[in-house]
């Protein structure tokens, strides 16, 4: 454990105050949009800031980086940005952040802590199937490895068999990829014993359901992992084997905050949207950065060496909530029906469906030898609190994606968007439960 996790909290917070007030400096010496709202909310210098006044201090969000695309939110000088990370950004409008050396070392530093926390040391072999490129993931884990002192293995995305004949004879004890990459890498493996013995995985809101089928399928332990491109990438928080289910937040460097619909701090325990500080980040600094993710913010756990704050699973995106006929569902709760029932395959759509704006219905698609449809049409009707339209495929119906994050939701307000899906609107079986009302 790296110091810094297991530092006295009344310490940490002197720390994190001063990081605050020298972002505060810096910002308002930027010339950015995000000194300009600084004084409009009546602060002229760093020394009048304090972590409890954070609250009081103006929002940023994903489009005030489109606004100002590409790089109108830098601080730092040109002649110190070392590299460019980024994302395509919803709708395909591109997020690109600039990166100095200082952040490299610090998201070095923070990935190294999430692989050693999930067992990682120097001896370590670390199979690296995340992306490569503008991506996080792979070089996010990639950095994490090399300033630990393990081996990584780049394997990147995709080319399955490569992969797996890589894990076979490297003979690697951690994996990280996506959750729902490692179920097609479970699957390639058909059972065949390996090397690994825990993974770190990220970059899609997964559930304790899915955990239990990597674990079966894989016989790891499997770590979630939290990060954003706007914040550093991979590393913003990660699960550790001893830290209860929830994910330690490196919040020496990003100050959480979870807000409510009005803006406002919430208890602890409490849902709402993530809010992240980067305390310090020299290329792209954010102030009070908007993810847009629904989490709940917690202590450590009780008698625990590690003294930093922790962050549940995702529970959603906001932008991913749905309101069908008033009912507010996030898809992680359908997740957690369809994962819990061992004869579906872990394969599945979401569909809101619009297409008829006075009666939207909710479409999940998913497999199994069998028609399950009404039966699971139940079940998630109990969960959900509204009637849905569940269609049973053949096994191998859903598409899948062997690079980049795993598509589990679909909207359709026309015609148009059914042909993306690639998945039948009125198949003519498995229908089930279309019918039941809220």
């Amino acid at each position: 454990m790296e110091p810094a996790e297991g530092l006295d909290p009344a310490i940490r917070r002197v720390q994190q105050a001063d990081r605050l007030r020298e972002l505060v400096d810096r910002l308002l010496e930027s010339g950015t949009v995000q000194g300009e709202r600084l004084r409009a909310a009546g602060v002229a210098d760093g020394r009048d800031v304090g972590l409890a006044d954070l609250p009081r201090l103006p929002l940023i969000e994903k489009r005030d980086l489109w606004d100002h695309y590409p790089f109108g939110l830098r601080v730092a000088d040109a002649a110190d940005i070392v590299c460019v990370h980024g994302s395509s950004g919803t709708g395909g409008r591109p997020t690109l952040i600039p990166y100095t050396a200082g952040d490299i070392d610090v998201w070095s530093q923070v990935m190294a802590r999430a692989l050693a926390g999930a067992g990682a040391t120097r001896q370590s072999t670390v199979h690296c199937a995340y992306g490569y490129g503008l991506f996080t993931g792979g070089l996010g884990v990639h950095h994490g490895g090399l300033r630990l002192g393990a081996t990584v293995v780049p394997a990147s995305s995709g080319m399955t068999e490569r992969q797996v004949r890589l894990i076979l004879d490297l003979r690697p004890d951690i994996l990280c990829c996506t959750p729902s990459y490692a179920i097609t890498l479970a699957e390639a493996l058909r059972g065949r014993p390996t090397s690994l013995r825990a993974g770190l995985f990220g970059a899609e809101p997964w559930t304790d359901e899915l955990r239990a089928q990597i674990e079966a399928g894989l016989g790891i332990r499997a770590l979630d992992i939290y990060g954003l491109s706007e914040i550093i990438g991979p590393g913003v928080a990660a699960e550790s084997l001893d830290s209860g289910g929830m994910l330690n937040v490196a919040e020496d460097h990003f100050f959480p905050e979870v807000i409510g619909r009005d803006g406002l701090p919430v208890a602890d325990g409490t849902a709402g949207e993530l809010v992240f500080t980067t305390l310090t980040k020299t290329g792209m600094p954010l102030l009070r950065y908007r993810t847009g993710d629904i989490a709940r913010l917690a202590g450590p756990v009780d008698g625990s060496a590690r003294t930093v704050r922790r962050m549940s699973k995702l529970l959603g995106r906001r932008d991913d909530m749905l309101v069908v006929r008033g009912v507010n569902v996030f898809p992680t709760e359908i997740e957690s029906v369809l994962l819990a029932d061992a004869r579906l395959s872990p394969y599945y759509l979401i569909v809101e469906d619009r297409r008829d704006p006075a009666r939207a219905e909710l479409r999940v698609y998913c497999e199994s030898g069998q028609d399950l449809s009404a039966e699971i049409a139940g079940r998630l009707r109990e969960r959900l609190g509204i009637g849905c339209r569940v269609i049973v495929l053949p096994p191998g119906s859903v598409p899948r994606s062997e690079t980049g994050k795993a598509k589990r939701l679909a909207r359709w307000a026309d015609e148009s968007d059914i042909a993306k899906t690639g998945l039948p609107a009125v198949p003519g079986h498995g229908t089930a439960g279309s019918e039941l009302p809220n």
